[in-house]
């Protein structure tokens, strides 16, 4: 069943990003996503009961770091710049929640001495000095934490390359 709903530019924006999905509109006001087309297929096959909270993270991901491209990789969403994988998110096994894998690629390098960014959020579990999980169990925790977690992906990616 389709229905349609007559919005002023504003009220579409809203409902979009309601849903979790940024939507650029150009002078023709049409809509423009910013998601990589396979990656959502991959998603919309996986029927996972977290879509809703995967797109919301998606979208912070690619609009704090719009040099990241997004992929498939293991089975999951992946974020890189060029070949440099930099964020994965974990989405198997199909439950509810999501992680997000701070990384530095998927060979293994020399540890830095301290960890990769300087910061005292408490989003980040460090399980290597290049290597920290972020988990989100609700989509109010991501709301809540959507400006630190932007930063902390600011700052990843810029110390990492």
């Amino acid at each position: 069943m389709l229905f349609v709903v007559e919005m002023g530019m504003g009220e579409k924006k809203q409902w979009f990003e309601k849903i979790g999905i940024f939507v650029k509109f150009n002078a023709m006001s049409k809509p423009k996503s910013n998601f990589n087309n396979q990656v959502s297929l991959f998603l919309d096959e996986l029927n996972h009961p977290f879509r809703s909270e995967i797109n919301y993270l998606r979208n912070c991901i690619l609009l704090a770091q719009p040099e990241l491209n997004e992929n498939i990789k293991w089975n999951s969403p992946n974020y890189s710049i060029g070949e440099e994988d930099r964020v994965t998110m974990r989405v198997q096994p199909l439950k509810k929640q999501v992680q997000l894998v701070f990384h530095r690629g998927a060979k293994k390098q020399v540890q830095p001495e301290s960890k990769l960014i300087s910061t005292n959020s408490k989003l980040l579990v460090w399980k290597e000095n290049d290597r920290a999980v972020v988990t989100f169990k609700s989509m109010g925790e991501i709301e809540n934490s959507k400006d630190e977690l932007t930063e902390i992906i600011k700052d990843w990616t810029k110390a990492s390359i």
